[in-house]
């Protein structure tokens, strides 16, 4: 199938969002943000392989990596086998970002079908732009088994309640783009030794622990593909922190690129993104322009739900001057 498919879709009925019409519209101030996410992650399906999507808005003008790799996590999920016992659980997935994203532009996601077992079933997509694939990865989908149990425990940090919320930082800031994160962020995100987007960490050194919750209300028996995607979206936002705490760094720090090259995800246990989960972060190396942040997650009762790695782009100026 071709990549140019617009004459081949029916006209999109009025007030539906159409799913090559580019970006979704900001949300509005009583319109929840996580409602908007919702509405990218439910995708179009062109073929038995082959969906559409829309982009969120984003301040950069680009593609939110989390946006795009949750919603082939959605594509994946929607073509693997249903033995009579519900659908196989997305377990892992392993993908790259090949080029930046345009919200503008009509993406595709095609699906290709690499196994079915009698457990796992593995998929790999391509999240497709103008005809150049802009991400590759490959999920992993297993049927649920009995099996041994055990996890890492927990670390002690302050009841999420007790910490201020980024979003009451961004609501106070007149900056454009503290305003936009106000209005658009899906997640609230808590610190307990505080944030690093205007100004460093007080103190340097490689770990962090984060706590998030999505900013909004899940439907009741939603599915775990759909919160184990949620997941992943929100796991974009603060991956490599512990690189930037570890170099004095902040989001805020005069000419920074940051970019997420490859990411690496594993589901141990059920996902419920309306309930406050903890990351537990470390890098553990940065060199060549790159670095690497890793995550244990955590939800609030101690459970080890999900583990990730993301290596990134951290550049800034002082790094090539001369």
């Amino acid at each position: 199938m071709t990549d140019e498919i617009e004459p081949r879709l029916q006209p999109t009925p009025e007030g539906v969002p159409d799913p090559l019409n580019g970006v979704l519209p900001i949300p509005q101030p009583d319109v929840a943000p996580l409602s908007h996410v919702l509405a990218a992650l439910d995708l179009t399906q062109l073929e038995d392989t082959m969906f559409a999507a829309p982009s969120l808005p984003f301040f950069l003008g680009r593609i939110y990596g989390g946006q795009v790799l949750s919603q082939a996590m959605m594509a994946a999920g929607r073509t693997t086998p249903d033995d009579g016992d519900g659908p196989r659980t997305l377990h892992s997935c392993h993908g790259y970002f090949l080029r930046p994203g345009r919200i503008d532009s009509a993406l595709l996601f095609r699906v290709e079908i690499l196994h079915d077992g009698r457990s796992f079933s593995t998929r790999r997509v391509h999240a497709i732009q103008h005809g150049k694939p802009i991400l590759s990865v490959i999920a992993s989908f297993q049927e649920t088994q009995p099996g041994r149990d055990h996890q890492d425990q927990a670390p002690e940090v302050p009841d999420p309640e007790t910490l201020p919320s980024v979003m009451e930082l961004f609501e106070a800031n007149p900056d454009p783009t503290a305003q936009f994160l106000a209005r658009t962020g899906a997640f609230d995100i808590r610190h307990p030794a505080g944030d690093v987007f205007m100004e460093p960490a007080g103190t340097v050194e490689a770990d962090q622990r984060v706590w998030m919750r999505a900013r909004g209300t899940m439907a009741e028996g939603a599915s775990q593909l759909l919160h184990r995607a949620l997941l992943i979206y929100a796991c974009d936002q603060v991956m490599l922190e512990p690189v930037l705490r570890r170099h004095s760094l902040s989001w805020g720090h005069e000419g920074i690129s940051v970019a997420s090259l490859d990411h690496s995800m594993w589901w141990h246990r059920d996902v419920d993104v309306s309930e406050w989960f903890l990351f537990e972060q470390h890098s553990p190396s940065a060199q060549g322009g790159r670095g690497l942040g890793t995550a244990r997650i955590f939800d609030q009762s101690g459970r080890l739900v999900a583990s990730a790695a993301q290596e990134g782009m951290v550049r800034v100026p002082e790094d090539t001057e001369g």
